[in-house]
């Protein structure tokens, strides 16, 4: 045999443009995988296994070199050597591939082609790339949310994709964490940022902004064109807004008492910038090997909810203020479980 077996999309009979998407699919899931059985390949493209029995029948009458053998050992391949020039990306896939990796937050967004995407991509490279592909696949895998937290799944996310992706303006309701709670906006949707599970809207009116997508009401999408500023950056924006919101967070600083297990613990139970901060200010008091430290604090309140769910294992020194509140709390703790 002089070379691989190739074919194009023509050699494949369509009787309906969902049915000549999945055929593709198939071939291309054989190509990268090698050996599926109809049951893999069913679950994997969400359809019946009789639906697989009949597109593999159309496959053959196609003349694409696909065979099968029965058995528990058996399955679906295609004939060695052979490979499909079946991976030009279409334009919905092509707007999908740099979620290529993320497939669900893709779907959530309404890009539905990132995992055909990914599958093109891999078909595309020579077999040596595609084990590397494969192997990296098999042993990394990214889980967006934080722990204890399922991932956002708000009911406007792709009507949003859609209009920062068509540069449209949109009109919402936004409920606040202050007074008003309630306010109604108008903007040009910049671009959508998912961050540890939660999605955030990046939009200008007078100034740019971030919204929480999930506060966002009553979405309307406005025939009204906007032009994205050529120099906007997206992931610079963002980097540049988590510094700022960091900065205005941290409003005062505690200085605190810690048993020797709590300092050593405490990176694993509180945010890296209050780790850092103990580490970095930490000073012995004793020989019991207790610590004195300096930490950031957003505010009174924040600050007494954190070190009360440490126990005897941290005491705060200074201000006065955040010592009067725990103790405040705890007398009323106290009491109510005295009664």
């Amino acid at each position: 045999m002089g070379g691989p077996l190739t074919s194009s999309v023509s050699d494949v009979r369509d009787d309906g443009g969902m049915r000549a998407s999945r055929l593709v699919s198939i071939l291309l899931l054989l190509q990268t995988r090698g050996r599926l059985t109809a049951d893999e390949l069913a679950r994997t493209l969400e359809v019946s296994v009789r639906t697989i029995y009949r597109d593999m029948t159309a496959l053959g009458e196609a003349g694409i070199p696909v065979y099968g053998d029965a058995g528990p050992d058996g399955g679906y391949q295609l004939l060695d050597g052979y490979r499909t020039r079946l991976t030009g990306l279409t334009p919905a896939e092509a707007r999908s591939l740099p979620l290529a990796g993320t497939p669900d937050a893709a779907a959530e967004l309404g890009l539905d082609s990132a995992a055909s995407a990914q599958l093109k991509l891999l078909a595309a490279l020579p077999a040596d790339l595609r084990a590397q592909a494969d192997r990296t696949a098999a042993c990394f895998h990214l889980d967006a949310p934080a722990w204890y937290r399922d991932a956002e799944r708000p009911a406007c996310l792709a009507d949003l994709a859609e209009a920062v992706w068509r540069q449209r303006k949109i009109a919402f309701d936004y409920l606040r964490w202050t007074e008003p709670r309630e306010v109604a906006r108008t903007v040009a949707p910049y671009g959508i940022v998912l961050k540890a599970g939660r999605w955030y809207l990046v939009a200008a009116d007078n100034d740019i902004r971030t919204y929480r997508v999930s506060r966002i009401q009553s979405l309307t999408v406005l025939d009204e064109h906007f032009e994205r500023p050529a120099e906007f950056d997206l992931a610079a924006y963002w980097q540049g807004y988590l510094a700022d919101f960091d900065a205005r967070r941290w409003r005062g600083e505690a200085t605190v008492l810690l048993t020797p297990t709590l300092f050593r613990l405490l990176p694993f139970l509180t945010e890296p910038a209050v780790a850092q901060a103990a580490r970095r200010t930490a000073t012995p008091v004793g020989t019991d090997g207790h610590v004195r430290v300096v930490v950031p604090m957003e505010s009174v309140e924040q600050a007494a909810s954190e070190f009360l769910r440490f126990g005897t294992e941290a005491e705060v020194l200074e201000p006065v203020e955040l010592r009067s509140r725990i103790a405040e709390t705890l007398r009323l703790m106290t009491a109510v479980y005295r009664s």
